[in-house]
């Protein structure tokens, strides 16, 4: 059936309203990183921006050494902007590591589950599956008593675990499909060339399961690093802190430094940004691949 002159416009139409519904909050947060606070408070019905600054990332890369213009003058300055960096570590080593090991798990798991076909292992999936409905501030009392006895708070690895396990299940979804569309005969002929399942897995399956790994990890890591919930609530100390939390210790009681936020915002946003350039097409593909038998 082929579409009209006019569900095609229709269709660009929905298509410009979701891209501009998406890219507008982004639009905000790069006009207001280049505002000063006045400005940005000041004229609230204006567009463009009027006078544009850079002091923001000054005093955000110079970790409050350099102030600028303007905050030359400014009696407050919050103390977790000279943390930046420490905060941008921590969030590189959370989310790399977060990653590395969901990829890890995940795909072994869904292989085993693909290709040994455990009934324990299917019901066991299906829970999994259940679980995941539960909203995740429930657990938080549960995991900070648990973490609070086997003494992982304010630890790196308190967060690399528990972000680990809440992810896992989705990596083990989403390879489950994709590695039951690969051809068991691929994997039937590397054993007859005598190789193990376990090298069979490596030389065959993950070579061919490239587009869902990358898609899988490329949500992982996106998901590892904006999370707040869970580093918020396991970490109270400032050398444990990510950059949303960062981000989030800039709301005060009664004061609210927005420009900084914005940038800090803009400095975070960057890497997943370039992340799903880069693996764009192997994203689309992952996530479409295996959807459909045959």
């Amino acid at each position: 059936m082929r579409k009209t002159l006019l569900q095609k416009l229709l269709l660009h139409f929905a298509n410009v309203v979701v891209i501009g519904f998406i890219l507008l909050p982004l639009a905000a947060v790069v006009i207001g990183s280049l505002l000063a606070e006045k400005s940005l408070a000041g004229d609230t019905r204006s567009i463009i921006p009027g006078d544009i600054t850079f002091d923001n990332f000054r005093v955000i890369i110079s970790r409050g050494e350099q102030r600028g213009q303007l905050f030359e003058q400014a009696t407050y300055l919050p103390d977790n902007v000279k943390k930046i960096y420490h905060a941008l570590g921590n969030s590189v080593v959370i989310s790399v590591s977060v990653t590395f090991l969901t990829l890890i798990f995940a795909s072994l798991s869904a292989y085993t589950i693909v290709k040994l076909q455990l009934r324990w292992a299917a019901w066991l999936l299906s829970v999994n599956i259940f679980a995941r409905f539960v909203p995740i501030i429930v657990l938080m009392i549960p995991l900070y008593v648990l973490f609070r006895q086997l003494g992982l708070l304010n630890s790196m690895w308190g967060v690399i675990i528990a972000l680990t396990g809440f992810l896992l299940p989705y990596g083990i979804l989403i390879l489950v499909p994709y590695f039951a569309s690969i051809p068991k005969e691929l994997d039937e002929s590397a054993r007859i060339d005598g190789c193990t399942r376990f090298s069979a897995f490596l030389r065959i399956t993950l070579p061919l399961s490239t587009p869902a790994l990358a898609s899988y990890g490329a949500i992982v890591f996106i998901i590892a690093w904006n999370d707040l919930l869970i580093p918020l609530i396991l970490n109270n100390r400032a050398e444990f802190m990510t950059l949303p939390v960062v981000i989030a210790s800039l709301v005060g009681d009664v004061f609210v430094v927005f420009n900084l936020m914005m940038a800090i915002c803009l400095i975070a946003l960057t890497p997943s940004v370039l992340l799903v350039m880069l693996l764009r097409k192997f994203v689309v593909e992952g996530l479409t691949a295996g959807g459909v038998k045959g």
